[in-house]
């Protein structure tokens, strides 16, 4: 029993620390990953470089985002940070 009582704040401190930093990244990772297979063409869009533009053609892995001035640029899914409204 003492050993249990003496082993109670470590297991309380990564019991906070599973719900307070695991937990919200886990389900920050979730929600990236279905907007990212959720893009559709003429979505626009922010890179995680920055380059902000709107969803010309998409592959299976692959975006190309063209930009404000004509550029057409390819980028990975996983490179797409956030669909702008």
């Amino acid at each position: 029993m003492d050993m249990l009582i003496s082993l109670l704040p470590i297991i309380l401190m990564f019991v906070i620390f599973y719900f307070l930093l695991i937990r919200p990244q886990q389900k920050r990772q979730k929600q990236v990953k279905q907007m990212q297979t959720d893009l559709q063409k003429g979505d626009s869009v922010v890179t995680i470089g920055g380059f902000h533009g709107e969803v010309h053609a998409m592959d299976e892995n692959t975006v190309v985002i063209q930009g404000g001035d004509g550029t057409k640029l390819t980028y990975d899914r996983s490179a797409i940070r956030e669909v702008k409204q």
